[in-house]
């Protein structure tokens, strides 16, 4: 995929191509940030850069809308592109290019020392038909300690024609001596208008990708990975547990601890989505939740509507006005805690009883 088709991440990719354009790539790089959100896509935009037969050039005038209000030097950042149709460019995305290797985790979760050797030796050797050899080590997180030690000499002195690319989502745990020797790009989440764009762009009607897209975090792959149905379903609940308990704040009087207990029953038996376990279940309707205080946050304060990610179900929105303020802050740190404690494995029952009680 080229540059100029990646959403989101319009400093970072600007900062790539214009590396790639005046010669000066680090040959060992470390791109960071949560799963899904582009990381790899850009480290194989780059191998198209630097290896295209036919590069494009001003990228600018691809995306007039997007960077029409950037400085002329900013422009500039932008001259330098793969041009994605060459038989190059084509064959470095479908993961065939002889110059452009890319590593993953086998079947054990991990990358071995026989991997790492292999491409080390590989890349030593000048480029079999392109400008550049790329090694592009998707979840680099999950090289074991010796393929890390095998691949600092690579690091600190790669060959003039070869360059390296760590992805990954947990990137602090590398080896300090192989972060030492790769500088860090950290990719954001992207904006729910960016996820809904790329869920349009595949297929997706307008109201589901942005329905798919307020719940996901910023991750792309998170919502290719999610069903609509489920999500529109999941906030439904996540509406329902919010404006049942909205009328009164923890412990304040007339508040009635059964009726939450019965919120957090109905966040788990009316969970969508068959084949999810109800951990899984209870952690999308949260991350819903999460997705509708933000919200809320904003209308209170009379933020900008173009900003919200549920703006389909503002008047929704706008009877929740409870959770403006102190209260609402709290409830986020609260159903954030609970997806912490999901994904170490927390009862979800407990998480359920403890988080509408916080509500």
């Amino acid at each position: 995929m080229p540059f100029r088709d990646i959403v989101g991440h319009r400093t970072l990719v600007g900062l790539l191509a214009r590396s790639i354009e005046r010669g000066t790539l680090p040959p060992s790089l470390i791109l960071a940030g949560p799963s899904g959100v582009g990381k790899r896509l850009a480290a194989v935009s780059a191998a198209q850069a630097l290896n295209c037969t036919t590069a494009a050039r001003s990228i600018g005038a691809v995306y007039p809308a997007s960077v029409a209000a950037a400085p002329a030097a900013s422009m500039a950042a932008w001259s330098k592109d793969g041009c994605g149709t060459c038989p190059t460019c084509t064959r470095i995305a479908r993961g065939v290019h002889p110059d452009v290797h890319i590593i993953v985790p086998g079947e054990s979760g991990t990358i071995k020392i026989e991997q790492v050797r292999d491409i080390v030796e590989r890349a030593a050797y000048r480029p079999f038909e392109g400008r550049h050899r790329v090694v592009i080590i998707d979840g680099a997180d999950a090289l074991v300690p010796a393929a890390q030690n095998a691949l600092l000499k690579t690091l600190e002195e790669p060959p003039s024609t070869a360059s390296f690319t760590l992805v990954s989502s947990v990137p602090d745990v590398l080896l300090p001596t192989v972060r030492s020797r790769c500088p860090r790009l950290t990719f954001r989440p992207l904006g729910a208008d960016d996820v809904a764009t790329v869920l349009m762009r595949r297929g997706h009607s307008e109201y589901n990708a942005r329905v798919v897209a307020a719940t996901a975090d910023g991750s792309v792959g998170r919502a290719l990975e999610a069903s609509a149905g489920d999500l529109v379903e999941a906030r439904e609940v996540a509406l329902r547990a919010l404006a049942s308990v909205a009328g009164t704040a923890p412990g304040a009087p007339g508040d009635v601890p059964r009726r939450r207990v019965e919120a957090a029953r109905d966040l788990l038996s009316k969970a969508a989505g068959a084949g999810a376990t109800e951990r899984e279940q209870l952690a999308g309707h949260l991350r819903a939740m999460s997705s509708i205080l933000r919200d809320v946050a904003l209308v209170t304060v009379g933020g900008d509507a173009h900003t919200l990610a549920n703006a389909d179900v503002r008047p929704a929105l706008d009877r929740l006005t409870a959770y403006g303020g102190d209260r609402g802050t709290r409830a986020f740190v609260a159903v954030d805690k609970a997806l912490v404690a999901l994904e170490r494995n927390g009862s979800a029952k407990i998480v359920a009883d403890w988080v509408m009680l916080q509500l």
